[in-house]
């Protein structure tokens, strides 16, 4: 078929890769170029970067709701339009351009986790599963008929990369799947069940700090669900901010106030928390690298009883 490609980072990346390979690409849509990194030097998104590798037409304009994008859109006289973590809403004037319609491909298993964080926010629940949806797109929020879903195991020790990657893998078959279907035109599209729809909301930097006032299960589920992003935080005695990347919860009840050092080890820094130890495992100081407690220890001093805040 003939696609029109809309997406931005690099989980979208990975779907076109894997569509430029079965199907015409004629037209590839992503965000402007925006300042990243450290150095906050202006780059091109992931898919930018691999439309123009693969020479493909690129096109990133601020808004879709231009009559002039919409005209150059439809000129494209494309079958379908496959979008991924685009970051443009799609009006109805863009929805009803391409002869079988938008398709989305969304990080869940829907209607559970619609919205912008659904990788992180079912770590942060305690989700056992999730999986990928292809939808065929309306005006609402993760809302339309699903056409295709594959589950996927959350593991114990997942963070939001990992999943991030196994999802991204799996989005690219299942869209390729269900545009067998559209194609051959077998495709069922299954209405969702809206009473079981949860939100996914936009992850905040300032969510990052840890509450330690939480539960230790809590608490970890966070620090593995903001791993590599934003990563969470905390500081000690008030002052020195400290990133942690891994943790585990430790079953153990201890006599000191949540955010207190209860014991420092090559194993790792446990913090209580309002019920059982949180062990810090991989930590990173600002400006530095992440590593392993027992490396970061070297040039740290920590004692039992500083408080973290």
């Amino acid at each position: 078929m003939k696609i029109i490609f809309a997406g931005t980072p690099e989980f979208a990346r990975t779907a076109l890769a894997a569509i430029v390979d079965r199907h015409e690409v004629c037209a590839v849509y992503t965000q402007p170029d925006r300042p990243a990194g450290r150095g906050r030097k202006v780059a091109a998104s992931p898919v930018k970067q691999l439309a123009t590798q693969l020479g493909l037409p690129v096109r990133q304009p601020e808004t879709l709701r231009d009559p002039r994008v919409v005209s150059e859109l439809a000129a494209w006289d494309a079958d379908i339009m496959v979008v991924v973590a685009y970051g443009l809403i799609l009006p109805p004037a863009v929805l009803a351009v391409p002869r079988r319609g938008c398709i989305n491909i969304h990080a869940s298993s829907l209607p559970r986790w619609r919205g912008a964080a659904p990788i992180q926010r079912a770590i942060m629940a305690g989700d056992t599963t999730t999986g990928v949806t292809i939808i065929q797109m309306d005006a609402g929020l993760d809302t339309g008929p699903m056409l295709w879903h594959e589950s996927c195991p959350i593991e114990a020790d997942e963070t939001g990369g990992s999943l991030h990657d196994k999802l991204a893998t799996l989005g690219a078959r299942a869209v390729l799947g269900a545009m067998e279907r559209l194609e051959a035109g077998t495709a069922a599209a299954l209405k969702q069940e809206d009473s079981l729809a949860t939100y996914a909301k936009k992850l905040e930097k300032d969510e990052a700090w840890i509450d330690w006032s939480q539960d230790a299960v809590t608490i970890c589920r966070k620090i593995r669900a903001f791993n590599p992003w934003p990563i969470a935080r905390f500081k000690l005695n008030a002052d020195r901010v400290v990133h942690a990347w891994f943790a585990q919860p430790l079953d153990q009840h201890v006599m000191a106030d949540p955010g207190t050092v209860v014991m420092v080890s090559k194993a790792g820094v446990d913090i209580a928390s309002a019920h059982g130890v949180v062990r810090l495992t991989q930590v990173q100081s600002p400006g530095g690298r992440p590593m392993a407690v027992a490396d970061w220890l070297n040039s740290q001093h920590l004692d039992s009883g500083t408080r973290c805040g």
